[in-house]
């Protein structure tokens, strides 16, 4: 029962990841861009979160908790560099 939960839900985010690069190409504002960028982050973690579920092991955990922190500092640099003109101060 978990294998078809784990097929229905890759399928799900296979979908809104596609909807999301074609976001990230046909934005037409940088914001736009950020924010589809941000929200590949958060569907790539997903898809992370159910390899580990399928395969029971807790290092894709690990993994997806490094990529969240990566991809929070990622976007916190991108909206300030388009809000300043540059990330350091």
């Amino acid at each position: 029962m978990i294998t078809i939960a784990i097929a229905i839900a890759t399928g799900a985010i296979c979908v809104a990841l596609g909807l999301t690069l074609y976001r990230l190409v046909v934005g037409p504002d940088a914001t736009d861009r950020v924010l589809a960028l941000d929200t590949l982050v958060i569907e790539t973690i997903a898809l992370i979160v159910l390899i580990g579920i399928a395969y029971g092991t807790g290092m894709y955990f690990e993994a997806a908790l490094l990529f969240a922190m990566v991809g929070f500092v990622t976007t916190v640099a991108f909206c300030k560099f388009l809000l300043r003109g540059n990330v350091i101060e």
